[in-house]
């Protein structure tokens, strides 16, 4: 796989750079936001099926306030808003899609689609959030905010279906 010539300036070993970049997941040469989510599928699922609910909270809250940094000082490396290759928020906003979810095969395949299809489509207020606000918290905020959007519909859908 060639690595697009922005990416060559990136760092692997520094850690900031690796756990924005979703671990190497943000580097599919297309749609690398639906390989983000999709790797953090897995962690999504072992934190809902052995993390009580209160833990699985407290680390979406810490990953969220500490994608805000690493996002941004990634962004600032790669000389980019919002650089496709950084998925880290991607990881966050799925892990806020299950808030109070519980964990099964159909949830996590309705909440992924849920999830990506507010990330992609934009629908205000994420599309006002993604241009009006930069730097590692606006990175962050749209994949938040869409990950909220998704929960919604997810208990919804879960209610009466």
């Amino acid at each position: 796989m060639a690595i697009r010539p922005e990416l060559k300036t990136i760092n692997w070993l520094n850690p900031i750079h690796f756990c924005s970049l979703g671990f190497g997941s943000g580097l599919a040469p297309k749609a690398p936001g639906t390989f983000g989510t999709l790797a953090a599928l897995p962690l999504v699922y072992l934190m809902g099926t052995f993390l009580p609910f209160y833990a699985y909270l407290a680390i979406t809250l810490v990953a969220a306030i500490l994608g805000c940094y690493l996002c941004g000082q990634t962004a600032k490396a790669l000389n980019a808003h919002d650089h496709p290759a950084i998925v880290w928020d991607e990881f966050v906003g799925l892990m806020i899609t299950f808030i109070f979810i519980p964990v099964s095969t159909v949830n996590l395949l309705v909440g992924f689609c849920l999830f990506r299809f507010f990330d992609i489509i934009k629908p205000w207020p994420i599309s006002f959030v993604d241009k009006k606000i930069h730097g590692g918290t606006g990175i962050m905020l749209d994949d938040i905010i869409a990950g909220l959007m998704a929960l919604g519909c997810l208990h919804l859908y879960l209610h009466y279906f």
